[in-house]
């Protein structure tokens, strides 16, 4: 559920009733320098540069590759992509001996336009499970949020090919009160990854589906805001958000009872730094459950957000020193194409976080 009022700057009343079951907080961008040379002090102090892209485990790739771009993402690579045994990627990934194969995908933002990432990867021979963490309510359970203009005929195209599975009440979008157009309900893929539908009138967004934040259910709100923030410096409001209770946030998630607060952590962009994209922690007070059974980066319907950095040494020292959790073999791993890259877990319910920073021109 989001906060799309704030970011938007719309001033139409179907976003406005939107965001009644929003958070009305948002954090403010924060300046970007460019690159700086080899030595220079940004990159000796490490920091992150945007939000880069979404990875999800599928186990069909070419099923998951048709349901995404029914919701409205382009095909960006080979269209049928081969089987693979990348040694730096099984070592950045923890996936020794494993072969796999990627689908690239993208959807324009919704604040820059600009298009945002979403690869699609499917194991052979990495042991992957499927995990059962559908309940948006259960942490750890990831989600992205799309605004889409006429949701109603994405989502009758949906039930119409086999692909809706709603977790909504009755299988519906949710109406605003008062709108025709406004709605709001989760549905899922066919591995089960939470996808949030926020319907809004064509006229706020005329260019079709775009990809307005990413998010995830926490554990511990205190824990997860000072990794987001303090160590790879997410901006949250001052303010402490108020715990909100009701049809209109059961509805969309098919719950009952739910009593549910929102911090919504402003990254830059990696494709366009001038603007912000949200990444949503949400805090149940009553979650389905208190500990976070281990998962791995193979397993099925697991998630990975990208984050482009500048002074990666620097960062991952700070990371370290903090206490995080190393998932990749040996730490910072070369890739062939030049970058170099480690993936981290969220302290709070073990998220998969990947940190890259291209080589310098």
């Amino acid at each position: 559920m989001r906060n799309i009022g704030m970011t938007l700057q719309f001033e139409s009343p179907v976003v406005a009733a939107a965001v009644l079951i929003c958070t009305l907080s948002i954090g403010i961008a924060f300046a970007l320098n460019s690159q700086s040379k080899p030595g220079a002090a940004a990159s000796q102090r490490g920091k992150v540069l945007g939000l880069a892209f979404k990875s999800v485990r599928v186990s069909d790739l070419e099923k998951a590759t048709i349901y995404y771009q029914a919701l409205g993402f382009a095909v960006a690579g080979d269209p049928d992509p081969p089987w693979i045994k990348n040694e730096a990627a099984n070592r950045l990934y923890n996936t020794p001996g494993a072969m796999s194969r990627t689908a690239t995908l993208t959807i324009p933002s919704t604040n820059s336009g600009r298009p945002f990432t979403l690869y699609l990867r499917e194991y052979k021979n990495a042991g992957g499970r499927g995990r059962i963490d559908f309940p948006p309510r259960h942490p750890s359970s990831t989600h992205f949020g799309l605004m889409v203009p006429e949701a109603d005929n994405l989502w009758a195209k949906l039930r119409a090919s086999g692909l809706l599975r709603p977790l909504s009440w009755d299988g519906k979008l949710i109406r605003m009160p008062g709108q025709a157009s406004a709605s709001i309900a989760y549905i899922r893929d066919a591995d089960g990854f939470n996808v949030e539908i926020i319907g809004v009138s064509p006229s706020d967004q005329a260019k079709g589906p775009t990809l307005h934040h990413i998010g995830h259910a926490v554990l511990n709100s205190a824990r997860a805001k000072a990794f987001y923030g303090d160590l790879l410096g997410a901006k949250f409001p001052d303010k402490q958000p108020e715990w909100f209770s009701g049809d209109m946030y059961d509805a969309p998630v098919g719950g009952h009872g739910y009593v549910l607060r929102f911090f919504n952590g402003a990254f830059p962009e990696a494709a366009a730094p001038q603007t912000t994209m949200n990444l949503e922690l949400v805090e149940y007070q009553k979650p389905d459950r208190t500990e976070i059974g281990d998962y791995a980066y193979a397993d099925i319907a697991v998630s990975c957000v990208g984050f482009e950095v500048e002074g990666i040494d620097a960062l991952y020292a700070r990371l370290k020193a903090a206490g995080i959790r190393t998932w990749s073999q040996g730490g910072i791993v070369l890739r062939s194409d030049g970058v170099r890259a480690v993936v981290v877990r969220d302290p709070d319910v073990g998220v998969f976080i990947e940190l890259f920073e291209k080589p310098r021109r």
